[in-house]
């Protein structure tokens, strides 16, 4: 796209709020089977198939399912020729998350303006329409071969054939808490800057190699946050230790920056993770060691159920808001590539730095189980 001055319709879009957003959109992965990877997401986290996309709805080039529980959405997309870009991309990645998108107020305007502070286009605004929805939708380049839609909506998606699902049991999941962006050493402050320019994002934390780290492993992260904290993007990179971090297990695998793991909330953790447990998701073990230590720790919450969050495997933390529960799946493909994190946040905003050293132990547990660490 060509250098322009900022238009009036994205000065009017900015007036407000420097990068207005209203959440994050559907998270797209491109993946080998999208028609197996809908079933498990929706055995698995309960998600209702809600909307597809193939050759019977005139997609000639690939198939693509939309799923939704409560405010969290998923599209999943594969390819049906073997040497199309989607194909392409899973097999230099994996499976994994192609698109982080978020919903903005206008799409046109804010395509723009991004583009205005620096963002590599993607994809043009265009306007997409069908009996059930109105959408306008443009993309720009992020970090590695991850892209960020920015999706203005009215109704349902009208990329997809409505679909009604009778099967999925929701498992108490509602919405995307945070999207973890995983970069190349020395690369983090520059992607900080991106989210700085290009959405006027600002840094909402920063965790050093100190608060980060093990006997054998460190890395640093800070997170970004925009839409009036609504959006919220952690940005890691590994740091000097004796041994392989797992950041590095990561690129090693995924082959360039990209997600390493999204955030799903929930208002009753350990409900969500019995249920998902018993239907076939491993989350990380928690040895018994950290609980002592946890109980003084949040002593002044004498209602929490310290019995049921040992037999769960469940962290917990504290901050001046209040307090979190949380737990990390192991991986969820062949390559140590992709996780998830189930939280609930009982007013605390922040990410669980009391957990991380239990955290990244029980991470370089499986590391070593690997022969990668």
């Amino acid at each position: 796209m060509a250098d322009f001055d900022l238009t009036l319709r994205a000065k009017e879009f900015a007036s407000k709020d420097p990068f207005p957003m209203k959440g994050f959109g559907p998270m797209e992965w491109y993946v080998g089977n999208a028609f197996m990877t809908a079933q498990a997401f929706r055995s698995l986290l309960g998600m209702s198939i809600i909307g597809y996309a193939g050759p019977e709805t005139g997609s000639r080039d690939r198939a693509s399912y939309l799923l939704k529980q409560d405010q969290m959405e998923f599209i999943v997309t594969g390819a049906l020729d073997g040497d199309h870009e989607i194909a392409e991309h899973v097999k230099l990645h994996g499976p994994g998350v192609k698109d982080v998108s978020f919903y903005v107020p206008d799409a046109t305007a804010a395509f723009e303006m991004a583009v205005q502070n620096g963002a590599t286009p993607h994809r043009e605004p265009e306007k997409i329409e069908s009996d059930d929805g109105r959408m306008v939708i443009s993309a720009i380049k992020a970090y590695g071969d991850t892209i960020h839609s920015l999706i203005e909506l009215e109704g349902a998606d009208p990329r997809f054939e409505v679909r009604e699902d009778h099967i999925a049991k929701p498992t108490g999941l509602h919405a995307i808490d945070h999207v973890v962006a995983n970069v190349e050493l020395g690369k983090m402050n520059e992607w900080v800057e991106f989210y700085e320019r290009i959405f006027c994002f600002t840094m909402l934390r920063h965790f050093d190699d100190e608060a980060i780290s093990t006997e054998y492993t460190a890395l640093m992260s800070k997170v970004m946050a925009g839409g009036n904290g609504i959006i919220k993007l952690p940005i890691n990179e590994p740091a000097e230790g004796k041994k392989k971090s797992q950041i590095e297990e990561y690129l090693d695998y995924y082959k360039t920056p990209g997600v390493q793991h999204m955030a799903l909330s929930t208002e009753d953790l350990q409900t969500t993770v019995a249920d998902i447990h018993s239907r076939g998701i491993e989350t990380i073990h928690v040895p018994s060691t950290y609980y002592p230590e946890a109980k003084e720790r949040l002593s002044e919450y004498d209602h929490l159920d310290w019995d049921r969050i040992e037999e769960l495997s469940i962290l917990v933390d504290k901050d001046d808001d209040g307090y979190l529960l949380q737990t990390f799946t192991k991986m969820l493909q062949d390559r140590p590539t992709v996780f998830f994190e189930f939280i609930e946040r009982r007013g605390a905003t922040g990410f669980g730095v009391g957990n991380f050293q239990a955290l990244f132990e029980a991470i370089e547990r499986e590391q070593a189980k690997r022969g990668n660490l």
